[in-house]
């Protein structure tokens, strides 16, 4: 037992958690992660997958006694490989929706995505309706583009669109724009990592609340209910929240049973 909670310490620090389980007996789940959205899922610079849903899979898979084995797996086409058979389980910032749910079965959420509205230290923002005289800036076709377009107008000449977080965030550093609106992990990490940006976070009850959850083949409730057990156990013994702290920062989220 010391040996494998020394193991999970040092994965923790790697930024990868492949953890292997308490026997070769116990079963292998092949698990497909799109590897291209930080930090959640990316590759480091030996090709393998790390990131807060690799490293909250693996803590489920110790949790529960079960081996993992992570596949980089496109986006496109991601869901039919549970269908298929060729991944048991996927994880990859998949927001749980009505119409996904038809395709596959999730577990219980494990993030909250909802949009932030990113600004510089010390700028006085309340909310989306603060928005209207300012010059913001969204990832082009995203979420956030949907919601300012909706205050500023979809054609309006303040909406300023940009291919990804980390260069509209450098925009805002830079004084092109106002404001930012954004999926609130990617803008954390962002936030973690350059501390000198001095940028603040500001949350609006108009954003709609959504989810990540992990996604199974429909109809396998043997292994959702693992997942939905380890889920439990390591918020239940603060793993979970070592995992979000690593990541992004202190303000742990509570999350909803289902």
């Amino acid at each position: 037992m010391f040996k494998r909670l020394s193991i999970f310490g040092a994965c923790l620090a790697a930024a990868l958690c492949t953890l292997p389980a308490a026997n070769a007996a116990d079963p292998t789940y092949v698990v497909g992660s799109g590897g291209t959205y930080r930090p959640f899922e990316f590759e480091n610079s030996k090709k393998e997958l790390e990131g807060f849903d690799i490293d909250v899979i693996s803590a489920i898979a110790k949790a529960e006694n079960f081996n993992i084995k992570l596949v980089n797996t496109p986006w496109e086409g991601i869901f039919a490989t549970l269908g298929s058979g060729d991944r048991d389980i996927i994880i990859s910032g998949i927001t749980i929706t009505d119409k996904r749910k038809q395709m596959v079965d999730f577990s219980s959420p494990y993030f909250p995505a909802e949009q932030a509205i990113v600004v510089p230290k010390g700028k006085t923002i309340g909310g989306i309706a603060d928005l209207k005289p300012l010059k913001v800036g969204v990832v082009n076709s995203s979420t956030g583009d949907i919601v300012v377009s909706d205050v500023l107008g979809k054609n309006s000449t303040a909406i300023k669109r940009f291919d990804n977080t980390p260069l509209m965030l450098q925009e805002l550093y830079e004084d092109g724009i106002d404001a930012a609106v954004g999926d609130v992990g990617v803008a954390k990490f962002y936030i973690k990592n350059h501390p000198d940006k001095e940028f603040n976070l500001v949350s609006d009850a108009k954003f709609e609340r959504q989810y990540f959850g992990i996604a199974v083949a429909k109809g396998n409730d043997d292994l959702r209910n693992k997942i939905n057990s380890g889920l439990k156990k390591i918020i239940a013994d603060g793993t979970y929240a070592k995992i979000y702290q690593k990541w992004f920062d202190n303000d742990v989220p509570a999350l909803p049973a289902e």
